[in-house]
Formats: structure tokens, C-alpha cells, sequence
């Protein structure tokens, strides 16, 4: 078999629904698997991948028992020479794995291969790419000082700004979103260190790939959506994780120094400071308009009568798509997703937020923010 496809789930049912649906897409001419792991959810994850995708392999754990050991558990029962570490919360195009698998054959040092990522906004997420957090490069990130000195190398390690989001080239970690690499060298490193806090054990993971002689890789050749708002809300609880995981980081493959300590303790001031002075997260905005692409007049109702304002089939658009605060929704029964993802991508920082309603699905679903949760409604509430 030449991939496995891990998924870790946590209540999170829809998005899981949408991943895997893009994963099968991207599979179909690859011999391939796809595993979920539940951990404990609550919500009614297996029992619709029960219905919906009866040749998924599961994995129901009775505990939420993390994502190391849940994604390790995984990887012990996959049989693809590659494995893919994918995060429910995602969107591959259909042609996604066939171009990593092509990249993966032609490297003779291959760790882990990275690829570009946006959020549901279209935005590129920095965190695709990153080098390795030395206290000062730590440092540089808290404190969002390689922010005003994005191009000098003294401040831009931290998102590995030696490339160009456009760019493939070798970096040093890799987010664990989505990691691609040979089951045999996951196995050799040991997996996921299951000691590891949060934020960790993807750059402890690409760390680990690096000792070993690999070099690991960031592939802008396709893109993958990643809503990630649920784990980026930048409060207290936020900086403490972050500075245990550094702090984990740095006793396994270092030392901690005072040097470490004082510039997480600085970072910390300084972060809290700008927190105040940013004062509350601006309100979300209901938009003005909508757009529907497809060809399904039936739904197209329904969105109007949910919504309560015009909604517009693309042909009919046109001059709403000049005019920002605008919501797009796809129906990927008429698209697919590469060409949603394209899209994303094209009109980001236009005014415009984005929610696609999977095929054969009775949810519109999406994220307006990398730092709010996702947006499920479901289709079922609407006028029949």
C-alpha cells in the first residue's frame, strides 16, 4: 500500500465529515487507507463515519487520550510505505496527495514534507513553514517582533521567511496539521512523544526527523485549507502552553537556560501588554450579501429563506462580488475542491468570507477567523 492517511478526531464531527470526504476525493487513484482515531468524542462522529464512510478504518478510544497517543495508535495500524498526519479540520484538493507522493519519490534524504496551508478566510498560515525555536527565535515569535523585520534573518527564523509562502525549499519543522513521511522513519523516531504539552510534539516530531539526517520539506505545490480557530485563541491560557511546550522542547534536545527563561518571562510582559492595548476582538459582521455557486435553484431558496436577504446564483453576481462584505457559499456537488480552494486563495482580503456545503451533506460549513471557531448550519433547519 503506498499511503495511510491518519486522522485524529475530537469532537468535531462536520469538519470530519468534510475532511474525509476531500481525503477519498484525493485517494481515488491511489492505493491508499484512511484511519480515525475518535478520542472519546462526544458528539455523533462514529456513528457517522459508521454510515457515511463504512470502509474508513476506526479507532473508537474510551479517552481523550491526546494527540501524540492517539495519532501513534493510529500509525501501529497502518500499512502504507508514506503516512500522512492530517488534522480533521482540513481540506485537501483532489490532486493533493499525487503531487506530495511525486515530491516525496525524488528526495533521497526525505523527512517530513509540509504544505502550503490557508485558513477559511484564504490567508496563508505562516506556521506551514517554521525553523527551529531557539530561546531567541522563541522570543522573536511572543513577542511578534519578526513581524516589523520580516526581512532580516536575525528576526525571521521563527516562520522560515527564507522562503516565500510560493516557494518549496528544506526547512526545519514542519505543523501537525499535515505531515507527510515514510512510515519507517516515523517508526524509527519513535512517533510522537507522548510526554509531550501541546504546540510541541510537531516541532519535537520534525526535530526528531532532522537528527536523523533527514531533511524536512515545505511543498507550496498544492494547498490545503486547515480551520484552526478552536486552538489559536491567544489568551493566558495560550502563552502558559506555549511556554511549557518550549520549555519541554528545550530539556529533551537542549537545556533550559536563563537565557530561555528570560525571554519567555519578557515575551510573556510584552505580550500581555499588547493584549491590553488591542482591548476586545472586534464583533463579527453578518454580511450584506450572499453568492451561491452552483446550479441547484432548489437550495439556493432555502439559503434565501435561512438567510433572510438575496442570495445570488454566480451567474447572477457580478456586480455584489465588486462590492466586499459578501458571503460566498460553494456547493462542491458543482465544484470541486481544488478549484474551492483556488478560490479561497484568489479573493482573500476582498471583504468576502467563504462556507462550502460538502456533496451529499445537509450543512453549510467554514470560518470566518483563524482565531474563532468554525461555523456549522445545518441545511436541515431550513425550509423544506
Amino acid at each position: 500500500m503506498q499511503l495511510s492517511v491518519i486522522i485524529l478526531n475530537y469532537n468535531v464531527r462536520y469538519f470530519l465529515e468534510q475532511c474525509v470526504l476531500s481525503v477519498e476525493s484525493a485517494i481515488k487513484n491511489i492505493d491508499a487507507e484512511i484511519i480515525v482515531i475518535d478520542n472519546n468524542s462526544q458528539d455523533t462522529s462514529c456513528a457517522m463515519l459508521k454510515e457515511r464512510f463504512p470502509n474508513v478504518k476506526r479507532i473508537e478510544n474510551k479517552e481523550n487520550s491526546g494527540f501524540p497517543k492517539g495519532n501513534n495508535s493510529g500509525v501501529s495500524q497502518a500499512k502504507g510505505e508514506y503516512i500522512c498526519i492530517l488534522n480533521p479540520d482540513t481540506v485537501v484538493a483532489e490532486d493533493t496527495f499525487t503531487k506530495v507522493l511525486a515530491f516525496a519519490k525524488n528526495q533521497k534524504d526525505l523527512g517530513i514534507i509540509g504544505v502550503k496551508l490557508i485558513d477559511g478566510t484564504g490567508n496563508f498560515l505562516p506556521e506551514s513553514k517554521r525553523g527551529t525555536p531557539t530561546p531567541w527565535v522563541a522570543f522573536t515569535k511572543i513577542t511578534g517582533l519578526y513581524q516589523f523585520f520580516p526581512k532580516s534573518r536575525f528576526f525571521n527564523s521563527y516562520y522560515a521567511e527564507h522562503l516565500n509562502e510560493n516557494q518549496t525549499g528544506k526547512v526545519d519543522i514542519l505543523v501537525g496539521a499535515f505531515m507527510v513521511m515514510k512510515r519507517d522513519l516515523y517508526n524509527e523516531i519513535g512517533g510522537f512523544d507522548e510526554n509531550c504539552f501541546m504546540y510541541s510534539d510537531d516541532i519535537d516530531l520534525s526535530y526528531m526527523a532532522l537528527q536523523q539526517g533527514k531533511s524536512n520539506y515545505y511543498f507550496h505545490d498544492t494547498t490545503v485549507i486547515h480551520y484552526k480557530g478552536e486552538s489559536t485563541v491567544k489568551d493566558g491560557t495560550y502563552m502558559k502552553r506555549f511556554q511549557e511546550a518550549m520549555n519541554f522542547f528545550y530539556k529533551k534536545h537542549f537545556r533550559v537556560s536563563f537565557l530561555f527563561t528570560f525571554f519567555m518571562k519578557l515575551g510573556i510582559v510584552f505580550f500581555s501588554l499588547v493584549k491590553t492595548l488591542q482591548g476586545k476582538p472586534k464583533p463579527k459582521v453578518t454580511p450584506a450579501n450572499y453568492v451561491f455557486v452552483s446550479d441547484d435553484e432548489i437550495l439556493r431558496e432555502k439559503l434565501e429563506y435561512q438567510f433572510k436577504k438575496p442570495v445570488r446564483l454566480q451567474s447572477e453576481s457580478k456586480a455584489f462580488l465588486e462590492n466586499g462584505n459578501l458571503e460566498i457559499i460553494f456547493d462542491q456537488k458543482f465544484i470541486d475542491f481544488k478549484d474551492i480552494i483556488q478560490a479561497f486563495e484568489d479573493n482573500k482580503n476582498k471583504g468576502f468570507t467563504f462556507k462550502i456545503i460538502p456533496k451529499w451533506t445537509d450543512f453549510v460549513i467554514g470560518s470566518n477567523s483563524s482565531f474563532d471557531r468554525g461555523e456549522v448550519i445545518k441545511i436541515s433547519d431550513f425550509r423544506s
